[in-house]
């Protein structure tokens, strides 16, 4: 049955914070280029300006059940032994933002950057391609390290291994690019798969392939 985009919500109960919709977006701002990697060994912020933190509900992260959330309809129905799928509408041109924001808010509610992957069909996320400019083998060790988000495209999405929580960009790439990328994501993903694109596409890759 194919999914239905409805009100997204970051959360890995029917409890957890809420996502903005991203239907109705501008063209982004264009991301301004990561700055030199320092030399300490942390890595260096999120590229580009920061968000305001939004308002969003603390979930607790050893297990005591949050608070009521406001009431409205699931996102959508995950099989019992599957990640839990959630759809937030955007355009191909608006797809990266939005998933920026839902990690945003996934890290602002207690998730530890290290659980978060990101994939895109389209153009590199700017993280994945300023690591990719220190070479593939540094590359990879911050994926092996598991201490912080991972970025990486459909290309080479294959050899990134599972992490509790898939966020997918559908920004654009060639047809068969979600195709390939949206179920490898949800066989990434442990807990949660959200992805950011097109309703009607990614119905019919995850309505047909999942």
């Amino acid at each position: 049955m194919p999914l239905l985009p409805e009100e997204p919500q970051i959360h890995e109960s029917a409890q957890g914070p809420r996502v903005t919709p991203a239907a109705g977006r501008t063209t982004p701002t264009p991301r301004p280029v990561p700055g030199p990697r320092p030399a300490a060994p942390s890595r260096p912020g999120r590229p580009g300006p920061q968000r305001p933190t939004p308002p969003v509900q603390r979930t607790p992260r050893d297990g005591a059940p949050a608070k009521p959330g406001p009431s409205g309809p699931a996102v959508s129905a995950a099989p019992a032994a599957g990640p839990q799928i959630q759809l937030i509408p955007a355009s191909a041109e608006g797809a990266l933002d939005a998933a920026d924001e839902a990690v945003d808010l996934l890290l602002d509610s207690g998730r530890a950057p290290g659980d978060v992957l990101m994939i895109t069909t389209g153009a590199q996320h700017p993280w994945a391609e300023h690591e990719l400019s220190f070479g593939e083998a540094s590359y990879w060790a911050q994926h092996d390290a598991g201490d912080d988000v991972f970025y990486t495209d459909a290309a080479i999405a294959s050899r990134a291994g599972s992490r509790p929580v898939v966020v997918v960009a559908v920004n654009g790439g060639p047809a068969s690019a979600a195709g390939v990328a949206l179920p490898l994501a949800h066989a990434r993903a442990g807990a949660l798969l959200i992805v950011c694109g097109d309703p009607q596409q990614i119905n019919s890759v995850l309505g047909a392939g999942v």
